[in-house]
């Protein structure tokens, strides 16, 4: 936590409009990111863009002046989704990209995001050094060597045309299915991509909350509780399919023919299955992924890399391993063929080509994967030290397979259960799964039982 609940994170920043987050705390870290950017990159240009919040627009002429006070080249995207940013570093060779979003957060957030010069979030050594210039100084630019603003108009188009010319996503064969599609953006960016590229696909597309005001019509989570509207709206058309995306559209959730939200889990898990079956490699994700995802990855005969909780860890571990394909079991698919970031325009694309290939309701795809409940709770930070919690731990469940990346994952043939200290809050998250909810809840309730022991 940084100051006046100002949440400072390796690769940005976040706070809620008028309380931390105000114009000259983005224009501090704006000038601040631009000038390390640019000293260490092979370019002055930064690529800026922003969701559709509603205070997104202020903050977007914020920082273009902040990253001209540093002598940098604005590339602006303008309106944008966050994988359509990271692709845009890419394209224009730039030193780094700032996207205005607060993702899934509540309407009153808003955050920066930093990518660096390769369109991945900053690691830890680059932030910290992106971070040292606010102490030690940023270095502004005098008069005569101020940045210029350029505009980009194609960076969306460009983005549904690298979604379009993947090798296994069978265009001309979609075009000719026409899948009825039900879509839902939540009033954030995904309205600027998400039915262009649908459109492209033969896809019969109906929208709801299509308008990309910031006015956030529910939670913008896209997880299976806020997904009721969505869930009657493919009743109602009788669609094939329902695609919900978060605000900032690097997050894909489902919901059935059936009208049934699948679960966040399975949006990676169904892109795995059809990956696989034209590309060869391990599976990435991270710790607190469902074994769906595992499951899918066996049964394509490739080996599953777990990493730490983050998006920029399961791409970095992606790159290292030559993945066929990973992300994070919240929606995020990554795929490395079009950039190694979550992109919820590569999972719609990935999943209608599934669905062509099956040729059956989506309902019954999902029906012949395995199923498991994943339960979550979160306590108080013990006194004790973590290392003693995990000790603890490991003696209560001494036939776990124990993972120490990231907090401790203890996981068993069809469970697993992992406890790590929250990035953003002090407490410790327990996450269990199993293919009962009962059984999830066991493992949770025993892992809080040394838990509790130590917190007293």
């Amino acid at each position: 936590m940084g100051h006046d609940g100002l949440m400072v994170s390796v690769s940005g920043i976040r706070g809620r409009v008028g309380g931390a987050l105000t114009p000259e705390v983005v224009a501090r870290y704006a000038a601040a990111f631009g000038a390390w950017a640019a000293a260490a990159g092979r370019s002055r240009t930064i690529v800026l863009g922003r969701d559709s919040r509603v205070s997104g627009p202020m903050f977007h002429r914020v920082a273009m002046g902040a990253l001209q006070s540093v002598g940098c080249t604005v590339m602006d995207i303008g309106l944008t989704t966050t994988p359509t940013c990271q692709l845009a570093v890419e394209h224009h060779h730039a030193a780094g990209g700032l996207m205005l979003s607060a993702s899934h957060n509540p309407i009153e957030w808003n955050a920066l995001k930093f990518i660096g010069p390769s369109g991945l979030f900053l690691e830890a050594a680059q932030g910290a050094a992106m971070r040292a210039l606010i102490e030690t100084g940023i270095p502004y630019a005098p008069w005569d060597a101020l940045g210029a603003i350029e505009a980009d108009d194609r960076a969306v188009l460009r983005h549904v045309e690298s979604v379009l010319s993947l090798p296994y996503v069978d265009v001309e064969g979609l075009r000719r299915r026409r899948f009825k599609v039900a879509l839902d953006c939540c009033r954030g960016a995904g309205s600027v991509i998400m039915p262009a590229l649908l459109d492209r696909l033969g896809c019969v597309v109906s929208v709801i909350n299509g308008e990309p005001d910031g006015r956030f019509p529910r939670s913008p989570e896209p997880v299976a509780e806020n997904l009721g509207e969505l869930e009657r709206f493919v009743r109602e058309t009788g669609a094939d399919v329902g695609f919900a995306v978060d605000p900032d559209v690097d997050r894909l959730a489902i919901v059935s023919n059936e009208g049934k939200a699948i679960g966040e889990d399975y949006t990676l898990a169904l892109a795995t299955r059809l990956v696989l079956r034209y590309r060869k490699g391990p599976v990435v994700t991270n710790l607190s992924t469902s074994r769906v995802v595992e499951d899918a990855a066996v049964a394509g005969g490739a080996t599953l890399v777990r990493a730490p909780v983050g998006e920029v860890n399961v791409a970095v571990a992606m790159r290292d391993a030559k993945a066929a394909v990973g992300g994070e079991g919240n929606g995020g698919v990554i795929l490395r063929e079009v950039h190694l970031g979550r992109d919820a325009p590569v999972g719609a694309a990935l999943v209608l080509q599934l669905m062509l290939e099956e040729a059956r309701p989506l309902s019954a795809v999902v029906a012949g994967l395995p199923r498991y409940v994943i339960v979550k709770d979160k306590l108080d930070r013990p006194a004790a030290s973590l290392d003693a919690v995990y000790g603890a731990l490991r003696a209560a469940f001494p036939d776990g397979v124990a993972d120490t990346q990231d907090g401790l994952r203890l996981s068993w043939a069809d469970r697993w259960v992992h406890v790590r200290p929250s990035g953003t809050e002090p407490i410790v998250r327990v996450i269990a799964e199993a293919p009962t909810e009962a059984a999830a809840r066991e493992l949770v309730q025993r892992s809080r039982a040394p838990l509790d022991a130590l917190a007293k």
